[in-house]
């Protein structure tokens, strides 16, 4: 039985938070679907508020910390990505953006990514198409064409009410479907690997 890596980042600032309530569900929705596939899931969750101080340390130095480090190899050696924000003034929040902006140029090249938010009126619902969604495909991630986004009104005594489950189920299993016909994850990309020889770095030609 194949093993897959899973990561599922949340930007909720509160806590009890429910940008993580929905990761939460998101990420079990899509082991669910992968478990019929015949596969088994490792969760990885990044809890974006427990590393705030090391992400704007790491935007000022331009040095991730140990512990960031670790964090990013996670979300870029994962085989797919749950990405959850909360909406604030029609966007994603600011930490959501300032982790993304430390992954380094094509780390999430064909990554499947799921995307997600909450927010406290379904009017920011559109955020995720006109901001989040764009934010991935700009990093060349595969954003599968459900996106979920939940409302206070979609809870129902915290569990989410018929038709935020359906949105789930149809996001998870498009998740599921989208790292099940790709190759298991190597892990992150050495940034130091030698991307070509040395003679052709040094320009020279076979005869």
């Amino acid at each position: 039985m194949t093993t897959r890596t899973l990561a599922i980042v949340s930007a909720g600032l509160s806590q009890p938070s429910a940008t993580r309530l929905l990761a939460d569900q998101l990420a079990a929705a899509t082991r669910g679907e992968l478990a019929g596939r015949g596969e088994t899931v490792d969760l990885r969750h990044v809890v974006l508020r427990e590393h705030a101080h090391e992400v704007t340390n790491n935007l000022i130095t331009g040095f991730p910390a140990e512990s960031l480090r670790a964090v990013l190899d996670t979300v870029t050696g994962a085989d797919g990505l749950i990405a959850v924000t909360p909406i604030f003034n029609a966007s994603y929040n600011g930490l959501f953006k300032s982790f993304f902006d430390l992954i380094e140029a094509d780390a999430l090249t064909d990554r499947p990514v799921l995307i997600a938010a909450t927010g406290g009126t379904a009017r920011h619902s559109l955020a995720l198409e006109h901001a989040v969604r764009p934010l991935f495909a700009y990093l060349h991630a595969v954003v599968v064409p459900t996106s979920v986004f939940a409302a206070p009104e979609d809870w129902a005594s915290g569990e989410a009410d018929a038709g935020l489950r359906s949105r789930i189920d149809r996001a998870a299993a498009e998740l599921a479907e989208q790292v099940h016909r790709r190759p298991v994850s190597t892990g992150p990309a050495d940034p130091f690997a030698l991307t070509t020889n040395f003679e052709e770095l040094l320009g020279r030609r076979e005869p």
